[in-house]
C-alpha cells in the first residue's frame, strides 16, 4: 500500500516509563500535528477536470433539458459533499490517532517529519460522505419503478461493502493471499442484480473468424464483471506508496470517465446507451468531489493517510461505474498504468522473486531526494529509468503519465471508430 510503518509499530512498544506516562497527550512528542489541507492544489484540480465536463454537457452538446438538470443537482449535491469532507476529515483524524490507527512516513524516515504521527484510513470520511450523497440523490432523479435503481442501489451496496472490508484490514492488517477475495465479497450484490445484457461486440477485423458479430457470454460475462472488479480494487492498492498518489490517480480517472461519459451520450442516438451513461455520472461525479477534498490533505507532505479503506473503495467504485455503463473496455485503458504496474509486478506479488513488505524507493536523507530499487512497480521503474527526485516530483510525474494514458484512450477510440467496432 503507501509508505508508512503500520500502527501495530507503536502498540508493540509496550508500556511506557512512568515519567513518559505522565506527559499529558496533547504534549506527547510526535503526537498529531494535522496540517490545513492544500485547497489550492484541490481547486486547482477541481477546475482542471471539471472545466472540460461542464463544457461539453452544457455547451458543446445539446443534452436534454431533463438530463442537464439531473447533472446539476448532482454537482451541487456532490460540492456540498466536498466541503462536508473538509470539515470532517480533522475530526475523524483525532479519533482515529487516539485509537492508535496511525502511521509514520517511510519516505521521509529520518527527518523530523518522518517521526509525526498520521492518521490512517482517513478513506472512511470519504467512503461514508459519498454514499450520503449518492442515496440522497436518488430522491431527486429516480422514480419509484425505475428500472435503474436496483442495480443504482446494488452498485452502492458493493461500495458500502467494500468500504467495509477496507476498514477492516486496515485495522487487522490482513494478509495479501485474503485481501484478492475481499473484492470477490464485495462484489455479490452488484452481480446479484445484474439485469443488463451479457453479450459482446466482436471487433470488425475479427468477426469473420469468429463467425458472429454480437457473441453471448452469459455467466462468463459475469465471470468478467467480477475479476475486473477484482483487478480495479488492488491495482490502486498497488500503485502506491506516494503521498497523493492513490488519490490523484483516482482522481483522473474519474474525471477521464466523467469526460467520456458525456461524449458518449451527446454522440449516441440510443436511448439506452445514453441512460447508462447518465447513471455512471450520477455515481462518479460525487466521487470525484469528495476524493478531491482527501486530496487536499493527502497531496505533499501529506497530514493524513488514506489507508485500504479508500483504496478498495476508489477501485470498487470505478469498476462499478465501468460495468453498469458498459464501457470496461475503455476503462481498461483508463487503467493503462495500473495495468503495466501489475505487470511488472507480477514475479514478487506471486513470489518468483523475493517481496519486501514496502516496495518503497530509498530515501536519501542528506539530499531529501528517492532512489530507485530493484522492485518491480512504477514508482521505482520511473526513479530507475529517469533519475532520483524529490517525492512531490515524482508523484506529478506519475500523475501525469495517468493523464497522459488517458488522452492516448481518447486518441485511440476516435481512431478506431467505424473500424474496431
Amino acid at each position: 500500500m503507501a509508505g508508512r510503518r503500520k500502527r501495530a509499530a507503536a502498540a508493540a512498544k509496550g508500556p511506557q516509563p512512568a515519567a513518559a506516562a505522565a506527559i499529558p497527550e496533547a504534549e506527547a512528542p510526535g503526537d498529531l500535528v494535522l496540517r490545513p489541507p492544500n485547497l489550492r492544489v484541490a481547486f486547482a484540480a477541481m477546475a482542471l477536470f471539471l472545466a472540460p465536463f461542464s463544457y461539453l454537457a452544457f455547451v458543446h452538446y445539446p443534452l436534454d433539458a431533463d438530463l442537464r438538470r439531473s447533472i446539476l443537482i448532482c454537482g451541487a449535491i456532490s460540492l456540498v459533499g466536498f466541503f462536508v469532507v473538509l470539515r470532517l476529515i480533522p475530526v475523524a483524524a483525532r479519533y482515529l490517532l487516539r485509537r492508535g490507527m496511525f502511521g509514520k512516513d517511510i519516505n521521509k524516515k529520518g527527518l523530523l517529519m518522518g517521526e509525526i504521527k498520521v492518521p490512517e484510513s482517513l478513506g472512511i470520511v470519504v467512503g461514508i460522505v459519498y454514499l450520503v450523497i449518492a442515496i440522497l440523490f436518488q430522491h431527486f432523479n429516480f422514480a419509484a419503478d425505475s428500472i435503474w435503481l436496483v442495480e443504482y442501489n446494488a452498485a452502492l451496496a458493493s461500495v458500502c461493502f467494500m468500504i467495509l472490508l477496507g476498514f477492516i484490514d486496515d485495522v487487522l492488517d490482513i494478509p495479501w493471499r485474503v485481501k484478492l477475495l475481499l473484492p470477490t465479497i464485495a462484489a455479490l450484490p452488484l452481480l446479484m442484480a445484474y439485469a443488463g445484457g451479457t453479450s459482446i461486440i466482436i471487433p470488425k477485423p475479427l468477426a469473420s473468424y469468429v463467425g458472429v458479430e454480437v457473441l453471448e457470454l452469459g455467466w462468463m460475462y459475469k465471470l468478467f464483471m467480477l475479476l475486473l472488479a477484482v483487478f480495479c480494487t488492488n491495482s490502486i492498492n498497488i500503485h502506491a506508496g506516494l503521498n497523493g498518489l492513490e488519490v490523484g490517480q483516482t482522481v483522473v480517472i474519474s474525471a477521464a470517465v466523467l469526460i467520456h461519459n458525456v461524449m458518449r451520450i451527446g454522440s449516441s442516438k440510443d436511448l439506452e446507451t445514453q441512460q447508462a451513461h447518465a447513471f455512471s455520472i450520477y455515481l462518479v461525479l460525487p466521487f470525484l468531489t469528495t476524493s478531491l477534498a482527501l486530496l487536499g490533505f493527502n497531496w505533499y507532505p501529506s497530514s493524513v493517510f488514506v489507508g485500504d479503506t479508500y483504496t478498495y473503495f476508489a477501485g470498487m467504485t470505478l469498476a462499478v461505474v465501468g460495468i453498469l455503463g458498459h464501457f470496461s473496455e475503455t476503462l481498461l485503458l483508463f487503467f493503462l498504468p495500473q495495468v503495466l504496474n501489475f505487470l511488472c509486478s507480477v514475479p514478487q506479488l506471486f513470489h518468483f522473486v523475493p517481496c519486501p513488505r514496502h516496495r518503497l524507493p530509498s530515501f536519501e536523507k542528506r539530499t531529501g531526494l528517492l532512489t530507485g530499487t530493484k522492485d518491480g512497480n512504477l514508482v521505482n521503474i520511473f526513479l530507475r529509468l529517469f533519475g532520483k527526485c524529490s517525492e512531490k516530483s515524482l508523484c506529478i510525474r506519475l500523475l501525469i503519465f495517468q493523464a497522459l494514458s488517458c488522452l492516448f484512450c481518447f486518441w485511440l477510440r476516435y481512431m478506431l471508430t467505424g473500424w474496431y467496432k
